[in-house]
Parts: structure tokens; C-alpha cells; sequence
């Protein structure tokens, strides 16, 4: 009786202990490793919940709908508006109801079914040679990208990138469809060579003398400053902020959601809520060189030296509606090929 009187005690001491080893949150990322791992170690060690991620390049929708229920994922983190859009439209996503991420994000940077929310912002800036071009006029838009005196200039990733897409989805938005064609032909006949690289490989070539212009995101030029091996490339460029006399620049985000069927929603919810809080996004800011999207938290001092802009404010719904059709664009005129 003694015996079993002490196992007994024994599990009790050990159930709370199993539930403590249990605390965990499950995060399906397309964000890279060395851009979110800072902020899930801060939040284990305020929490003591561990953070398991499994990073991916694409294809998280098919893998949170092949699951199912059985899904271990608990929050979604996406690189575009258009990927979080996607899980909302699939049903692969739910609302979260949290007065704290309602207080840090505004309310036009997340869904208005609180199924998606934004983390950072980030703009799709156009790179000019400093020897060749210097800094662009603070008139250029991106209507210029189709310029005759740019043909054989300009230098991009492949149209079909998540990142390129917003462009061109914005595009739509702002001036229909027939004259987003005709600006992508002109974008595409003023191309130095056939879109490939990422947002890096298209500074390095114009460091290289490859093109005087450059699509790129600005976070990257943060970076290659910080990198050894890739700062020549970054001191060979200026960056710019298209559409300063027009629509303004454009801003893509990068977001969460949580997981429909998450096996650990109290726990999910406390990340995303700490990934919203000033801790997390000063880090977005100073290690990522991001804008937050919490008001308040100030810019890194390399990315507030870039200066200031005036963003886009077609809406992240509105972007990401014509997605579609920014895809059949570029296929229709062949702007990879």
C-alpha cells in the first residue's frame, strides 16, 4: 500500500513537470531561419514555450490542407500579402480575438476578420548606379521602369516572384489592366537580361556595370551593408522611393496567421502577440532593417538614413485581388523569357 501510495505521489510531482516540458508552439515559416529565430529565442526565454519552426520556400497551403485536422501547425508566418490572403481564402486560417494585437497593429495592416495581421512593412525600391545614374529624380515612378532611355538598363528578379506580383498587382489597381500591359511590355523591353537572381543578385549587377537600375526591396540593402563580402555592392547603389510625385511607394508586408486547426492556440496566441509588442518589432527593425508596423518603434539609424517616404495606401486586400491578374500579365507578355 506504501508502495503504491508513493507512485502515486511520485506521478503527481511529475504531471505538472510533463506539462511544463509540453509548453510549445508549432510555426510553419517562409520566413528564413536568421530573420525570426532572434525574436522566438526572446520569446522562450520570457515564456519559457519552446518554438518549433519548419521553414519552407513555398507550399505551405498544400501542406496545411494535405494535414488537415491533423495539422500540427500553430502559426503561419508569410513573406507577402498575397500568401496570407491564400490562406484565408482556403479556409486554412482562423480569427483571433486579442485586444493587444488589435492595439499594435493598425487596423489597415490586418484583415478585417482578424484572420491575417502584418508584422513588417517593406517597399519595393528601384536601385540606381551612384557612378553611372546617381540618385534618380524624386519624380521617377514606376511608370519610368518603361522608359525608352532606361532599354538594356534595368535589372530584376523574375516577374513571377510573390514580391514582383504585389508590384504588378498594385499596378492593376491603380491604373487598370490594358495600361499595366503596356507598362510591362515597356518594363520588359528595357530589361539588360533575362530576370533571374534574387533582390541581392540584381545590386550586384549593377555594381558590376550589368544594368544602372535595380527592383529590389529595401531591407536588403540593409543587409549587404552588414555583409563583408557584399558591401562593395551596396556602396555602388542608391536607393530610391518610386511614386513620390504619384501613388507613392509601394509597400508589400510580411504577416502571421494562426493555423485553423492549432493544437496550441493559447500559446500561438502569445506569440503573435509578442511579435507585435515593441520588443519584437524593435528587433524586426534593427536586425532585419524592416519597418515595424507598430506606431511607436522607431526605425533602425541605418534604414532611417535612407529618409522618409510616402507609401502606397491601396489597400493589402486590393493588391492582393488582382494577383491573378498581375500573373496572366506577365505571362501574356512572355516577361521572364
Amino acid at each position: 500500500m506504501k508502495k503504491l501510495l508513493a507512485s502515486a505521489i511520485l506521478l503527481g510531482l511529475a504531471a505538472p513537470q510533463a506539462a511544463i516540458a509540453a509548453e510549445e508552439v508549432n510555426v510553419y515559416s517562409y520566413r528564413q531561419p536568421f530573420l525570426v529565430e532572434p525574436m522566438f529565442k526572446e520569446f522562450t526565454a520570457e515564456t519559457g514555450i519552446k518554438v518549433n519552426v519548419k521553414f519552407a520556400k513555398e507550399g505551405l497551403a498544400e501542406k496545411l490542407q494535405q494535414e488537415g485536422q491533423y495539422s500540427p501547425a500553430d502559426v503561419v508566418l508569410t513573406t507577402d500579402i498575397s500568401r496570407l490572403v491564400e490562406l484565408s481564402d482556403k479556409e486554412l486560417v482562423q480569427a483571433v480575438d486579442s485586444k493587444v494585437i488589435d492595439a499594435n497593429v493598425p487596423a489597415h495592416f490586418r484583415d478585417n476578420e482578424d484572420e491575417w495581421f502584418a508584422l513588417t512593412l517593406r517597399t519595393r525600391n528601384v536601385y540606381s548606379s551612384r557612378d553611372r545614374v546617381g540618385r534618380l529624380p524624386a519624380d521617377f515612378d514606376y511608370t519610368d521602369l518603361a522608359n525608352p532611355e532606361w532599354k538594356g538598363k534595368i535589372c530584376t528578379r523574375s516577374g513571377k516572384h510573390p514580391y514582383n506580383i504585389s508590384l504588378v498587382s498594385s499596378m492593376v489597381a491603380h491604373y487598370g489592366e490594358a495600361e499595366t500591359k503596356a507598362w510591362l511590355e515597356g518594363f520588359k523591353a528595357n530589361l539588360a537580361r533575362k530576370p533571374q537572381g534574387n533582390d541581392r543578385a540584381q545590386v550586384k549587377a549593377v555594381k558590376e556595370g550589368l544594368c544602372d537600375l535595380a527592383v529590389g526591396n529595401s531591407y536588403y540593402l540593409g543587409k549587404m551593408v552588414n555583409d563583408e563580402k557584399q558591401k562593395s555592392w551596396a556602396e555602388a547603389v542608391y536607393i530610391n522611393f518610386p511614386g513620390q510625385k504619384s501613388n507613392g511607394t509601394h509597400v508589400n508586408v510580411s504577416g502571421m496567421a494562426m493555423a485553423k486547426y492549432a493544437p496550441n492556440q493559447e500559446n500561438a496566441q502569445k506569440l503573435m502577440e509578442f511579435l507585435t509588442g515593441d520588443k519584437a518589432q524593435q528587433m524586426y527593425a534593427e536586425v532585419n532593417y524592416e519597418y515595424p508596423v507598430k506606431e511607436g518603434v522607431n526605425r533602425s539609424e541605418l534604414v532611417a538614413s535612407w529618409g522618409d517616404f510616402n507609401a502606397d495606401d491601396v489597400s493589402l486586400d486590393k493588391v492582393a485581388e488582382y494577383h491573378s491578374t498581375a500573373i496572366k500579365l506577365l505571362d501574356e507578355v512572355k516577361f521572364d523569357l
